[in-house]
């Protein structure tokens, strides 16, 4: 208290001159119609500016909530495409469907699966991406992860209750199927360990007519993934000198510098064509 009374008492006079030059503004604008709509315009645009910028504000604090709803969106609306569902041959014959719950599910293929990036490097050679689901999330090994961009990120290898290992493209030891676009043919994605976002797809025999800016594509041969799922955009075409190939460099639809959500494909065919292989294999033992 002492203080304030010696503050008021070393500046009075500026205080005095603060206070009268208020009564001031106050009279004219009170009793003077054009300084009134003068200072009720300049009040106007001072409150919109402040609002403008608290909107903001609170717009940037309620990104998480926006962002946990959009990826929810996305979910249903990945989950609903007609390309996800194996449905049978209908032309020999006519079915009324009296059920009321959603038939459909029965001749799903594909289903995805949303889930949040917790920890991801993409500076070593063995790159790894730990998302926040796992087994308890109906997640298993094998199955392909993609960005909200349908880009692909890589594949769980690893994985506990409440959480699963992505090997990511970024990572030696990756070798998914690729395939062009366009000319369809089909080849192995390899990552040299040291540009990030660069990788090569090898086997593509040279008579194969591809150029930069082309795309790449999963080609669907594995159950990780659909076909048609973006892998990248052509960067540079190499003629190998050793064999009749190209190496094809080209740059990942998925930024792996900036990973917040993925989703997770669940093939809904992968363990009956899985076991279908173990029979074959026995046999063949």
């Amino acid at each position: 208290m002492r203080n304030i009374f010696l503050f008021i008492r070393r500046y009075f006079n500026l205080l005095f001159f603060i206070f009268l030059q208020g009564i001031s503004i106050y009279l004219i604008v009170h009793y003077s119609r054009y300084h009134k709509a003068m200072f009720g315009n300049f009040m106007n645009q001072v409150t919109g500016k402040v609002n403008e910028q608290y909107s903001q504000v609170d717009h940037y604090f309620r990104l998480k909530k926006t962002n946990d709803s959009l990826m929810a969106a996305n979910e249903k609306l990945y989950n609903k495409l007609r390309s996800d569902f194996d449905l049978p041959d209908t032309t020999s014959r006519s079915v009324i469907d009296t059920i009321r719950v959603d038939s459909l599910e029965q001749f799903r293929k594909y289903q995805y699966l949303k889930a949040k990036v917790v920890a991801n490097s993409v500076v070593s050679q063995n790159n790894f991406i730990v998302i926040g689901r796992g087994s308890s999330g109906q997640l298993k090994e094998g199955m392909g992860v993609i960005d909200p961009n349908n880009g692909v990120v890589g594949i769980i290898t690893d994985l506990s209750k409440d959480y699963a290992v992505v090997m990511s493209l970024l990572h030696t030891d990756s070798h998914i199927s690729g395939k062009l676009l366009h000319g369809g043919e089909t080849g192995t994605l390899s990552w040299d360990g040291k540009t990030p976002n660069i990788i090569s797809l090898t086997g593509i025999p040279k008579s194969a007519k591809v150029a930069r800016g082309d795309t790449i594509i999963t080609s669907g041969f594995s159950t990780s993934f659909p076909r048609g799922k973006m892998i990248g955009i052509v960067e540079e075409v190499i003629p190998e000198k050793s064999t009749n190939n190209f190496r094809i460099k080209f740059k990942s639809t998925a930024n792996f510098y900036n990973l917040d959500f993925v989703f997770v494909i669940d093939n809904r065919q992968a363990e009956p064509i899985g076991k279908l292989l173990d029979q074959v294999k026995k046999q063949g033992q």
